[in-house]
C-alpha cells in the first residue's frame, strides 16, 4: 500500500508539480508613464500646430494607479523632476496659453521633493503629482492586498530642458537629490522595499547573485522592486561610492559585466530579441516596451507586442492595457487576458501564479 501511494505521488508530481517559482520566472504587463492623465485637449491642440508627430505620441493616458493594480499590472513607470525649494512647477506655462483650461489642482506642488510628470509645463497632469503622494497609493494598495505579485517601478530622473519662453528650468540631479530620492524611496516603502542589498547578501557584486538565483516567488509577495531607467552620467553618479549598490535603493540599468548589473532595460524587443533572451536565460531580469508613441495603437499592429512576449522578458510595457477605441482594438494581455504569467522562456508549458 506504502508503495503504491509513492507510485501515486510520483505519477501526480510529473503531470503537474514544479519547483517553486523564483521571482525572474514569471512575466508581467505594467504601464509606462504610469501616472499620466490627459493633456488638456485645447493644448494638445496647439501642440499639434507646432509638431503633429509629438502631440499624436502624446495623445495617452492611465487609469489611477490603484486602478492599474486592481487590473492586474505589476510594473509601473514614474517620471521624476527635482524641486529642492518647493513651487517650481506650481504654475505650468500651459495653463496659461488656453482660454479655459480643464481643472487641475497644483497647490501640493508649492512642497519641495520629487514632482511627477511626463514633459514640464504641457504634460504636466500626474494621478500623483508628487513623488510622496505616488508612494502613498502604493503603499495604501499594498496594505489592502498583502499577497499581491510583487510590483516593479521604474524611475526616469528627468532634468532636460525645454527651450521655449516661460518654461521650467529644471535642476540637476546631484548628489543630494540621489540621497534624498534614496530617503524618499526607503521610508515611504518601508520594509516593503526589496533593495540591491538584500539581494546581494554575502556576494561581493549582483551578478554573483543573479548566478546564485533570485528569491522564490512566495517570499517577495507584498514587496517592491524600484529601478533607475537610466545610462551614462546619471547612472554612473548614483552608483559613485556606491560599489554594487550597497547601501541604495533603487537596482539600475548596468551593463553586463559590471558590478551592479541585474536588472536591464532593452526598449526594442524585435531588434534586441535575441539579446533579451539570453540575459533572460543567465538569469537576469529585463523590461522591454510591446508599443510606443501610440503607433502600434493607431494601426493595430501587433508584432512589437509578440515579440516582447516571447522574447521572455520579464516586465513588458504599454499604454494600453485596455484598448483606445478611437484609434484600434490593440490592446496587451497575454492569452487568458492575464497580465501576469509564466515565463515563457524559462518555464513554459504548464504552470500557474497564485
Amino acid at each position: 500500500m506504502r508503495v503504491l501511494t509513492i507510485m501515486l505521488l510520483v505519477v501526480f508530481c510529473l503531470a503537474g508539480c514544479a519547483t517553486p517559482l523564483r521571482l525572474n520566472e514569471i512575466q508581467v504587463i505594467g504601464s509606462h508613464n504610469s501616472y499620466k492623465m490627459a493633456i488638456d485637449p485645447d493644448l494638445l491642440v496647439q501642440i499639434a500646430v507646432t509638431s503633429e508627430p509629438l502631440a499624436a505620441s502624446l495623445d495617452y493616458a492611465h487609469l489611477p494607479i490603484a486602478d492599474q493594480l486592481n487590473l492586474g499590472l505589476r510594473k509601473l513607470e514614474l517620471d521624476i523632476f527635482y524641486d529642492s525649494a518647493g513651487g517650481r512647477y506650481q504654475s505650468p506655462a500651459g495653463l496659461s496659453r488656453i482660454q479655459q483650461p480643464r481643472p487641475y489642482d497644483t497647490s501640493g506642488l508649492v512642497h519641495p521633493g520629487f514632482m511627477v510628470m511626463h514633459i514640464q509645463d504641457i504634460d504636466f497632469r500626474s494621478h500623483c503629482p508628487r513623488l510622496r503622494d505616488c508612494i502613498f497609493q502604493l503603499v495604501q494598495w499594498s496594505a489592502a492586498h498583502p499577497e499581491h505579485t510583487p510590483i516593479y517601478i521604474t524611475i526616469n530622473a528627468k532634468d532636460g530642458v525645454v527651450d521655449l519662453p516661460g518654461f521650467v528650468q529644471p535642476l540637476p540631479f546631484d548628489e543630494l537629490a540621489w540621497q534624498e530620492l534614496d530617503n524618499v524611496l526607503k521610508d515611504g516603502l518601508g520594509d516593503k522595499l526589496f533593495t540591491p542589498d538584500e539581494f546581494r547578501g554575502e556576494k561581493a557584486s549582483l551578478p554573483e547573485a543573479v548566478s546564485n538565483g533570485w528569491p522564490r516567488l512566495q517570499s517577495m509577495k507584498g514587496r517592491f522592486i524600484v529601478v533607475l531607467d537610466h545610462g551614462g552620467e546619471k547612472l554612473n553618479q548614483y552608483i559613485a561610492g556606491h560599489s554594487a549598490l550597497e547601501g541604495r535603493a533603487m537596482f539600475v540599468n548596468a551593463p553586463q559585466g559590471t558590478l551592479e548589473a541585474a536588472i536591464m532595460i532593452l526598449n526594442d524587443p524585435i531588434a534586441d530579441f535575441d539579446k533579451i533572451q539570453s540575459l533572460v536565460r543567465q538569469g537576469y531580469i529585463v523590461r522591454t516596451r510591446s508599443d510606443a508613441d501610440t503607433l502600434e495603437a493607431r494601426t493595430n499592429d501587433v508584432v512589437r507586442r509578440d515579440r516582447a512576449f516571447d522574447s521572455g522578458a520579464q516586465m513588458v510595457s504599454t499604454d494600453y492595457y485596455l484598448p483606445d477605441l478611437r484609434f484600434s482594438k490593440f490592446n496587451v494581455e497575454f492569452p487568458s487576458g492575464v497580465m501576469a504569467r509564466c515565463n515563457p522562456v524559462l518555464r513554459p508549458g504548464r504552470c500557474s501564479i497564485k
